[in-house]
């Protein structure tokens, strides 16, 4: 509810249709939650904890499709207030319509590129034995453990895959806030740097609690991680900061709340004449 209330605004209001808000946008789009808390309704309500083939194809396609672009967003919306912040001046040029446009696109196309190649190879290996899987979702490191194969070379794919996807997104984030700490210590006002801080940091919180448990996950697909260990780790990234995301980047930030006042006040207006 919370992703779709951003989206929502941001779409009516159009003095938010600037990068980061837009950006902010698309975020909300690519929610883990909508993949996976369905089908985890469905089995903690009635107990049929039965998942076909071809369902279970989609859940993966669609971790790998959102979590991958999740990760090029992220970078791109922690470029995008390194430029406005520590380039205020010329930040127009730097984010002009041209580049935001690609920053997003690109996203997206590499999120699609990840979900079709990965879901793809995993599902090409033959299945044995047991077919329970001992996790909340139909993701990658607990699907191959159902694989009667030799997984070496996808294993390899994983890692170097995992490093591009997830670390390297995360070193950029962390070099730009780092650029960003160093701009806000040069602020002149004491309260603008107490909320500069108090944003960066949960920001960070955010997006280290993502990709932290993310690249545990992903980078050893077959870890020596017990099960209850991984089923933690993927509630973190799947169903945690989808839910954090809404309240750090929306009720901390005093345009959107105005935006969302702004809009209600219209329907309150509406409603009464």
């Amino acid at each position: 509810m919370g992703n779709a209330i951003i989206i929502f605004i941001i779409y009516l209001e159009k003095s938010l249709h600037v990068p980061m808000y837009l950006f902010l946008q698309n975020l909300s789009v690519v929610s883990f939650s909508a993949v996976i808390m369905p089908e985890m309704l469905v089995v903690l309500s009635t107990e049929k904890t039965l998942i076909s083939f071809v369902s279970c194809f989609a859940q993966m396609y669609f971790i790998l499709f959102f979590g991958g672009t999740e990760c090029f967003l992220l970078g791109a919306m922690a470029y995008d207030r390194f430029a406005a912040i520590c380039h205020p001046l010329s930040y127009s040029v730097i984010m002009n319509k041209s580049v935001f446009t690609k920053l997003v696109m690109y996203s997206w196309a590499l999120g699609f590129m990840l979900g079709t190649v990965q879901t793809s190879w995993v599902f090409s290996f033959p299945f044995c034995g047991s077919n329970e899987i001992n996790h909340i979702s139909c993701e990658t490191p607990a699907v191959l453990e159902l694989v009667c194969a030799d997984t070496f070379l996808f294993e390899i794919y994983a890692f170097t895959g995992t490093i591009l996807i997830i670390v390297v997104p995360f070193l950029l984030i962390l070099l730009s806030y780092i650029r960003i700490l160093f701009a806000i210590l040069k602020m002149p006002s004491t309260t603008g740097r107490q909320k500069a801080f108090s944003t960066c940091a949960s920001h960070l919180t955010s997006v280290t609690l993502f990709y932290g448990t993310a690249s545990m996950t992903y980078l050893q697909p077959k870890s020596g991680y017990s099960p209850e260990t991984k089923k933690l780790m993927s509630l973190s990234y799947s169903l945690l900061t989808p839910l954090l995301n809404p309240l750090i980047y929306s009720l901390r930030n005093s345009e959107m709340k105005r935006a969302l006042m702004k809009l209600w006040r219209r329907k309150v207006d509406l409603h009464t004449i």
